[in-house]
């Protein structure tokens, strides 16, 4: 018997997704995608489809600069063993990526899946960023959503629920996760990038987030599994122009200040990457 494989693209995530006004499915029909109600919703030429509801919010989003930076960065493999560490606690589909970015994470996930349910979806409040996911992984769909408002997400469909440096809401996240789903989540650590935060004027990260983290899910998820991984990278003055660049410290240090704190780093600086993942299954 021949193994069904999963559908590929925005088709192959279309039977998760709900309309962001009325909640009904959704069903495609060229380059246009509507529900029963007649709310329609024109899919992007780059392959990406936005879900955006009364009231939603894109000012969050990550701009071209961050997206760009972004791409750099991960392109050039430096969180790779992030990557790794969340597709060695994924064993089933379908996926779902809050925040995701330019799809860099989930597509690592989706090399490891196989079977009719591997398909993923990569939400993200950033247009720039859902361009990129859009063509990042063929099993992929990228939806711009705003993960603060309700998600255009059927109930109980996602077996595994992605959070990577990124905002999430409880409530929403327990709401499309399917029975016996799991949220697998990091965080960075207090001493994440702790050499160049301060001469670059990066935002500090407070301590405790995991335990934050498996406190807001409490009142449905059970804490599995909440394991550290540190390793040290070896960072030219480009690549931390670039960490800089792609995270929410973009947004309060000028383009200006960061060239010059970079120009007076040496050639090669070692940074740690400090970060927590956490497992909570419902």
């Amino acid at each position: 018997m021949t193994e069904r494989v999963a559908p590929t693209g925005l088709d192959g995530a279309l039977p998760l997704l709900a309309c962001p006004h009325c909640s009904l499915g959704l069903r495609r029909e060229g380059g246009v995608v509507g529900c029963p109600s007649g709310h329609r919703f024109d899919v992007a030429r780059q392959g990406y489809l936005s879900l955006l509801g009364a009231g939603a919010r894109t000012d969050t989003g990550d701009s071209a600069d961050m997206v760009a930076a972004r791409v750099s960065f991960l392109g050039a493999g430096h969180y790779r063993r992030i990557a790794e560490a969340l597709a060695d606690r994924v064993d089933a589909g379908p996926v779902l990526e809050i925040g995701a970015g330019t799809g860099y994470y989930i597509s690592r996930v989706l090399d490891r899946l196989g079977g009719p349910n591997a398909v993923g979806l990569a939400l993200d409040a950033s247009r720039y960023a859902a361009r990129r996911a859009a063509s990042a992984h063929p099993r992929l769909g990228s939806v711009v959503a705003d993960a603060w408002s309700r998600l255009p997400i059927g109930s109980g469909l996602i077996t595994t629920v992605l959070s990577v440096f990124a905002p999430r809401d409880p409530a929403e996240i327990v709401r499309v996760l399917a029975p016996g789903g799991r949220v697998v989540a990091i965080t960075p650590e207090p001493d994440h990038l702790i050499e160049i935060r301060a001469a670059l004027g990066m935002l500090t990260v407070d301590a405790g987030k995991p335990e934050r983290l498996a406190q807001a899910f409490s009142f449905s998820l059970r804490p599995l599994e909440h394991v550290g991984l540190r390793f040290e990278l070896e960072l030219t003055p480009t690549d931390i122009e670039a960490l800089a660049r792609m995270g929410p410290s973009a947004r309060h240090v000028s383009p200006d200040r960061l060239r010059v704190a970079v120009a007076g780093l040496d050639e090669m600086t070692a940074v740690t990457v400090a970060v927590s993942i956490s497992v909570l299954q419902a």
